[in-house]
């Protein structure tokens, strides 16, 4: 078995469910921040009680999962992105206190704080990863087998581009989940600024692609393009990959005005398959290179003992992950009442 490759799909896995599942919770805190009132407020918080600590179990198995199967990897990338990761992480913190004790404030500028500690600690978490997610694209420094770049290369235009695009998907998200959960004004409100979230993300989506293809030649090269011409024999085989994605952002646009008649768990399916075109392009440009543009995924790896007794443990929990998180959700599903939130 090639150890390395399995690791690889299963940690790029958990990554992809934490930013669809905590994506859509990170972006329900971001649209706090425009709630009418804190009944609408309480609305939205209450849509994600039940789910939004389980859905950080990915991002755990993620960073555990590059720390424990790609050693190597962990110690370039880490020191190349303590910055952001620290930013992320004290966000991630000050937003889980802040979830809880806004609902124990009584006093208003008490409840103002805790409720704009909840916004500003989503919005920090989203804009974070985006500038990891850049910082990562864009490569970072190695010199022998270990990071020789500096504590801001993370920090440039292209990857304050991709911070801003990952804000606005996970808006999005957080919009369209909103949709699914609740009625009223609230949702009607919902689905307003989803479309303009999609907006964001359609134009987003086009600037970071363009971008990412003038990162590195060899990017460029991965898709069939150069300078001065086109391959339509390696161009046409990922074509479906962005041409979905634009598909996918019609069909969402198109469910969001339809008031009537379109399943309205469908806008979520739909930006979340958005997501999963955009990672399935990040893939192909990058794969299977793990410190871009260096390190591979086989040269990172840890030997295959190691590797081979922690896929027994995730060949264990992973089903029971899984069947746990389908779980609650299944049991939560349906619209949301504030009355009956968890905290009550």
């Amino acid at each position: 078995m090639d150890l390395p490759l399995i690791w690889s799909v299963l940690i790029a896995t958990a990554v992809m469910l934490y930013v669809l599942l905590d994506g859509m919770d990170l972006g329900v805190g971001i649209l706090t921040g425009l709630a009418k009132t804190d009944e609408e407020r309480n609305l939205m918080t209450a849509s994600i009680e039940p789910v939004w600590d389980g859905n950080e179990t990915w991002l755990i198995l993620g960073g555990g999962g590059l720390f424990a199967a790609f050693p190597l990897a962990y110690a370039i990338l880490m020191p190349a992105f303590y910055l952001p990761v620290l930013m992320m992480l004290a966000a991630l913190i000050f937003r889980g206190v802040a979830f809880e004790f806004r609902h124990k404030a009584v006093r208003k500028p008490t409840k103002l704080f805790w409720n704009g500690a909840f916004f500003g600690g989503s919005l920090v978490a989203a804009l974070s990863q985006g500038l990891i997610l850049g910082g990562f694209i864009q490569g970072v420094e190695v010199e022998g087998r270990s990071f020789a770049g500096g504590a801001f290369d993370w920090l440039s235009p292209f990857t304050i581009l991709v911070a801003i695009s990952v804000a606005i998907g996970y808006t999005l998200l957080g919009a369209c989940w909103l949709v699914l959960k609740t009625e009223g004004e609230v949702q009607e409100r919902a689905r307003k600024r989803a479309l303009l979230a999609l907006v964001g993300v359609a134009i987003c989506f086009a600037a970071v692609s363009l971008a990412t293809l003038s990162i590195d030649p060899r990017v460029t090269e991965r898709w069939g393009f150069t300078m001065t011409s086109v391959n339509p024999a390696k161009l046409l085989p990922l074509s479906p990959i962005p041409l979905i994605g634009m598909a996918l952002v019609v069909l969402t646009a198109r469910d969001l005005m339809m008031k009537v008649g379109a399943p309205e768990w469908r806008p979520y399916v739909f930006s979340a398959g958005i997501f999963l075109t955009g990672y399935l392009g990040l893939a192909v440009s990058l794969f299977p290179v793990l410190v871009p543009f260096d390190i591979d995924i086989w040269e990172a790896a840890a030997r295959d003992n190691a590797l081979m007794l922690m896929l027994v443990g995730a060949v264990i929990m992973l089903p029971v992950i899984l069947i746990y998180t389908g779980y609650v959700y299944s049991l939560f599903w349906g619209k949301v009442d504030p009355d009956e939130a968890y905290h009550d």
